[in-house]
């Protein structure tokens, strides 16, 4: 069962402006988490995805592997599915979406993603939670919560927080069966998809099964200038 990681890289982010070609250490984002990726064996291939000249002129010194795709995506996994339209990828193949703003991501936790769907075969995607989680991000509508039921199963996503005691910090990070992926972008975007900005609510919505895996590692999500500032300080200290 073979297994590849795609990084959908869209250039026109809303709210930190053109960050994936933000540098850090004088290198573009983007690349940042590729390289990253490609220092474990787990991946068959690493993909990244772009929608713009601009970032291929940007990674044209990187032997990545590049596939232009589509500017009118309304997710990044719309966009990672067109991606792997490119490549030999067979049937039974696992496809790991892993956003081009998380430069540091421990690569234990896409192992421990990889294991879940290997062994759980009535899951249809698996994505990560983080215990990690302060009071300023229960307040923090950048960072998302991932609230679960016994089975450790993904019940709802939110900006908000519920409440309730069973939820992490959301890791944007997902894993399919390349049939589920397929599956997921013939889907319509749903009304709490589209509202809360949250591509995983179509998946919830359409009883897609969305097992999680939890970690105590924190993740540095770019999302802000206060997250880049401190990605440049945690660089430093690699």
């Amino acid at each position: 069962m073979k297994v590849f990681g795609v990084i959908p890289a869209r250039l026109n982010s809303k709210r930190l402006e053109r960050k994936i070609l933000l540098p850090i250490n004088n290198i573009p984002l983007v690349a940042v988490t590729a390289l990253n990726l490609s220092s474990s064996d787990i991946f068959e291939k690493i993909i990244v995805a772009i929608d713009e000249p601009e970032t291929q002129e940007a990674l044209k010194d990187y032997n990545f592997n590049i596939v232009m795709t589509s500017r009118d995506h309304q997710s990044g996994t719309d966009r990672v599915c067109e991606a792997i339209k490119n490549f030999d990828i067979p049937s039974d193949s696992l496809i790991v979406n892993i956003q081009a703003d998380e430069p540091f991501l421990n690569l234990e936790i896409v192992e421990s993603m990889v294991e879940v769907l290997k062994n759980k075969k009535d899951v249809d995607i698996v994505t990560v939670g983080s215990k990690s989680i302060s009071k300023s991000d229960i307040n923090n509508r950048n960072v998302v919560k991932v609230y679960f039921n016994e089975a450790g199963e993904a019940i709802d996503f939110l900006r908000e927080h519920n409440g309730s005691d069973n939820f992490l910090r959301h890791i944007g990070v997902y894993g399919f069966r390349k049939s589920a992926l397929e599956n997921f972008v013939n889907l319509e975007r749903t009304e709490s998809e589209k509202s809360r900005s949250l591509e995983q609510m179509r998946a919830l919505d359409s009883n897609m099964k969305i097992a999680l895996v939890d970690t105590d590692r924190d993740s540095i999500s770019i999302d802000t200038q206060e997250d880049y500032l401190l990605a440049l300080e945690y660089a430093k200290l690699k």
